[in-house]
């Protein structure tokens, strides 16, 4: 079991404070992140269902009016999921979840941007421009766009199940941050009313695996 490591012992002393959105996606990168290094964060609990994230508190940090954000007692601010856990990545090299050496970077970074853009991405628009409680956060909501990225989503994991075919792992033989955005991206399709093909059996046995881990409950 990894220890426990609390924010004061950061490089340079730095104490940090994270702005958390509950179970949005990119918020839940952050989490499942810092629950896998076994880092514990303070965090600040935003109700984006109360359009807490577009509120004054949000907004003078992250102008874009979105979450996760991680304050330093510097006043620096971050924004960006993945920025984020590249962070606490130098911070707490081990375990390695954005890959060792040249080659495992590269792969680690090319899966995860594959996974991010091409399926979270795409799951994200069907939710955003379909569902009734999006209709005050997407405006204009375009039910026509929500519906063609559907079938996009499923097409990427056709190509995903493939890949699959000779590793456990998004990026290889070890669970890396391109694990944790293909997760979430499987766990966000159900409230995108986007179903995941029974035949994509190598994409079932791996989302088994990582939703397994402890860090999934995050």
């Amino acid at each position: 079991m990894i220890a426990r490591k609390p924010c004061e012992t950061f490089v340079g002393r730095q104490r940090v404070k994270l702005y958390d959105g509950g179970r949005a996606p990119n918020p839940r990168r952050v989490r499942v992140f810092l629950a896998e290094k076994g880092i514990e964060v303070p965090r600040v609990e935003i109700d984006m269902g109360a359009m807490g994230h577009r509120g004054a508190e949000v907004t003078r940090r992250n102008p874009l009016q979105r979450l996760p954000v991680l304050e330093l007692d510097d006043g620096t601010i971050l924004t960006e999921s993945i920025a984020i856990c590249r962070y606490f990545e130098e911070l707490y090299p081990e375990p390695a979840l954005f890959g060792h050496g040249a080659l495992g970077k590269a792969q680690v970074e090319m899966w995860q941007r594959r996974l991010e853009l091409n399926f979270l991405f795409t799951v994200g628009q069907a939710f955003r421009h379909i569902h009734p409680a999006m209709k005050e956060w997407e405006v204009p909501q375009i039910a026509e766009w929500g519906e063609v990225n559907k079938p996009r989503a499923v097409q990427f994991l056709e190509i995903f199940d493939r890949e699959l075919q000779n590793r456990e792992f998004a990026a290889g033989d070890a669970y890396s941050v391109a694990d944790i955005t293909g997760m979430i991206g499987i766990d966000f399709m159900k409230p995108a009313r986007i179903a995941l093909p029974e035949e994509l059996r190598n994409v079932r046995r791996w989302y088994e695996t990582v939703s397994a881990r402890p860090s999934a409950r995050a």
